[in-house]
């Protein structure tokens, strides 16, 4: 039987990296299943391998690839012991300590590979929910995206018209820090009243940046390879009149889904599929020996520099937990 691992990180974005980071210079071996290429919920890297320009994390001066940082990340994590398997995690068994995962990679067809762990850190991340227009992937990180935080502030939505769709708290937060930087945000919804708190409604409202577009879905967004977005087509869900807006950028904000599938009925997770975080400002779950770090155990920030810092939390709380059960 193949040796028990100290530590098993699943996922490999800012919060995976970092807990790998701060375990193997605790000399813990930590052994990181990054994931595969084929999904987004399984593309090693997280949401950050989907976006061009970092400009939000210290210490990078000029920005860096979202690629690019990762690999960075990666190359830190390595440097002092990381192990990594490109493999995603079907399932896991939490009930007892060791505790037991399955995993495989489905780009080299391998089979399923078991590997048992006395401690884990869960940083699988959320993937932003998306429209599913065939348009939308075609210009994604071009004009494209779903996070005003980390986009807004590029040159290329600057003094432009942009689009943002949904209705609820996120779409209007993220309408309201997008007039920071654009001439016009229309708020594309389909209905004809915003499911955001009546406190951020009325403050959308009153902004004479946005433009409200009432009972409207998008049909495509339109643009070439080399300016990216140019415009979304519209239609009128009560009308079906169709319509085109001229923008220089689509902001999808309709919500995000953390990748926990895996973990029902393993560790307790909210309505939401969020992990649940127990003990304030720690990194614990419902399962001793189990933490948890980043996107999939926060839906308010969803930042990469909170996330690795739920990542340095993690490692520390893991390292804590294996010195008490005598695991050095």
């Amino acid at each position: 039987m193949a040796d028990v691992e100290k530590v098993v990180i699943i996922g490999s974005g800012p919060a995976g990296w970092t807990g790998a980071i701060y375990a193997a210079r605790a000399s813990l071996q930590p052994l990181v299943l990054a994931g595969d290429g084929l999904n987004r919920d399984r593309m090693p890297g997280g949401q950050l391998m989907w976006t061009s320009e970092v400009e939000n994390f210290p210490g990078f001066a000029h920005g860096i690839d979202g690629k690019k940082m990762m690999g960075v990340l990666q190359q830190q994590a390595e440097r002092f012991g990381t192990r990594v398997k490109a493999h995603y995690v079907l399932r896991v068994d939490l009930s007892k300590r060791p505790f037991t995962i399955w995993h495989a990679n489905e780009l080299s067809g391998d089979e399923e590979v078991v590997t048992t762990a006395q401690a884990i850190i869960i940083s699988t991340g959320a993937s932003a929910n998306y429209l599913g227009l065939p348009s939308e992937r075609q210009f994604e990180n071009n004009g494209v995206s779903a996070c005003a935080v980390c986009d807004g502030a590029l040159p290329r939505f600057r003094n432009s018209p942009l689009v943002v769709v949904g209705g609820g708290d996120s779409a209007v937060e993220e309408a309201t820090y997008l007039t920071k930087f654009a001439s016009k945000v229309y708020l594309v919804h389909r209905r004809e009243a915003l499911r955001a708190s009546r406190i951020m409604t009325q403050r959308a409202l009153e902004n004479e940046k946005i433009v409200p577009v009432w009972n409207t879905v998008l049909d495509e967004i339109v643009g070439t390879e080399a300016e990216g977005v140019t415009g979304v087509r519209t239609r009128n869900l009560q009308t079906q009149e169709t319509g085109l807006i001229e923008a220089r950028g689509m902001f999808a904000a309709i919500g995000h889904t953390p990748n926990t599938k895996f973990l029902a009925g393993q560790v307790e997770l909210d309505d939401k599929n969020y992990v649940v975080l127990k003990d304030g400002g720690r990194s614990l779950t419902s399962v001793e020996g189990v933490f948890a770090a980043g996107d999939c155990a926060d839906f308010t920030y969803r930042q990469a520099i909170t996330a690795a810092g739920m990542g340095c939390r993690a490692a520390l709380d893991a390292e804590r937990f294996l010195a008490e059960k005598g695991v050095h």
